[in-house]
């Protein structure tokens, strides 16, 4: 080992070898690796030099390195160009070195090194994995992450209401048949509008084939043109003939030009079941389509929830606040509102439960869960000892990981049908600290509701305690 002591001010030294030296080199950049690795961490202070340690494996690559002896690099620290020198030579050894033997311990570096945290915020704002993204949360590490749409957080519930639960394979599918009539409803309209064209065109083509065969059969194809022949099915000539008599005789056109007669009990046969069997058709396929346009869950597009949830102080309690509104004049009948929270866990025995649901209480002893939706609504969770957020300050919120679901179930006014409106908060949505703005005026003998400051909030100062932490400080005495 060499060991050199090195003197003068970094900002000069960094500027004189800038000036001597021929190759480009960046600022915080074109500093040797292992030269900084063997820095001493707390260096005496004496006259502002610093011993720098050179390894003895870098001076046998290149012999013509300053010695100690060397009187441009003497300890006098009015010698600051002595260390550009040193700091230039170094960087010309490591980038001509040659390439190691199999037994050589040399390791070679890049004259651009990073540092650490620039590594580390790199990596994390190109691609942050679940395991960095848990490991930066635990360890509050609040460096900005640049996150795709596959590494971002999957929702049990969306904002729009809509579960993201995809169902496995189901083996036993004849269960979907048993109950036709809700699964037609269930389906996307390109697949309702399917069935129900093909329902009855396979019908008029089935039928056509029918009544085509029996007048086959019967020789009415070959002499239609006969007015003696006394025929089954007058004017059916072919199978399109066929298909016309089937399509009029469902529909109940009845040109007149085709008909089935009496001299034939299978005709008349083949047409009652036709008839009944249209009629059954009708009274599904209309019925789903009434179904399918006035059912209740388009009546949820005009039920508004809150973009944010807040948490803030009413009448010297914790609580935690939403907004619902609705957009339209008819309103919703016997509304009242749940909550579910929704959060993985692990018990005492080591059993993992994933998605564990738990009721949040949104004032059901007290009536306070049945809406008025005349005008938007802030519903109210008093956060108390049998609230989740008991022990839930501001610090354990960034923390958390947790999913709300809020639940609206009401009566529809126009149609008599229940509706329910679904949304979610997760744990980034809530607000510590905040209160939302008033939407509410009066003007002109009624009162306005301003929907543009449905979701605007405000600041407030509060503790970031939780509600336990609180009472503790407020009544230490009492256990809780």
């Amino acid at each position: 080992m060499i060991s050199t002591v090195v003197c003068g001010d970094t900002a000069s030294v960094r500027n004189n070898s800038l000036d001597r030296s021929p190759v480009r080199m960046e600022p915080r950049r074109n500093s040797i690796p292992w030269m900084k690795s063997h820095l001493s961490r707390s260096q005496p202070e004496s006259n502002g030099c610093t011993a720098v340690v050179i390894p003895s494996a870098m001076t046998t690559t290149r012999s013509d390195l300053p010695s100690q002896e060397d009187p441009q690099i003497q300890c006098p620290c009015s010698h600051a160009p002595a260390l550009g020198v040193l700091e230039h030579t170094l960087l010309e050894s490591t980038q001509e070195t040659p390439e190691p033997r199999p037994n050589s311990k040399v390791k070679r570096f890049s004259s651009r090194w990073p540092s650490r945290v620039s590594i580390s915020r790199h990596n994390f704002a190109v691609q942050a994995t679940k395991t960095e993204r848990k490991r930066r949360k635990l360890l509050g590490d609040d460096h900005p992450v640049r996150l795709t749409a596959a590494n971002q957080r999957q929702r049990y519930v969306t904002k729009d209401g809509k579960c993201r639960v995809n169902l496995g394979p189901i083996e036993d599918k004849s269960r979907f048949l048993s109950d036709i009539f809700t699964t037609l409803v269930d389906l996307k309209y390109r697949w309702f509008l399917l069935v129900f064209t093909m329902c009855y065109i396979l019908t008029w083509v089935a039928f056509g084939a029918i009544y085509f065969l029996g007048a086959w059969l019967r020789g009415d194809t070959a002499h239609v043109h006969d007015p003696h022949w006394q025929a089954c099915y007058e004017n059916v000539d072919g199978f399109l003939s066929a298909l016309l008599l089937s399509l009029e005789s469902q529909r109940t056109i009845g040109y007149g030009s085709r008909m089935v007669t009496a001299k034939c009990p299978e005709g008349v046969v083949v047409l009652m079941v036709q008839s009944i069997l249209g009629s059954m058709i009708d009274a599904l396929m209309v019925g789903c389509m009434f179904v399918k346009i006035s059912r209740p869950q388009q009546r949820a597009q005009t039920l508004v929830f809150s973009k944010h949830c807040v948490i803030c102080e009413r009448d010297d309690k914790l609580c935690m606040l939403f907004r619902i509104g609705d957009l339209r004049e008819s309103h919703m009948v016997d509304a009242k509102i749940r909550a579910k929270l929704i959060r993985s866990r692990q018990t005492r025995e080591g059993e993992f439960i994933p998605l564990e649901q738990s009721e949040i209480n949104m004032g059901y002893d007290t009536g306070a869960d049945r809406l008025l939706l005349v005008e938007p609504q802030t519903v109210t969770h008093v956060i108390d000892r049998s609230s989740p957020f008991w022990e839930v300050g501001a610090e354990r919120l960034k923390t958390e990981t947790f999913e709300i679901i809020i639940i609206l179930e009401g009566i529809v006014e126009a149609s008599g049908m229940t509706c329910q409106a679904r949304t979610s908060y997760t744990e980034d949505e809530i607000l510590w600290g905040h209160r939302f703005e008033s939407c509410i005026s009066l003007e002109k003998g009624a009162f306005r509701v301003d929907y543009g400051a449905f979701d605007k909030t405000f600041q407030v100062q509060m503790s970031n305690l939780s509600e336990r932490d609180r009472r503790n400080a407020i009544e230490p005495d009492l256990p809780f």
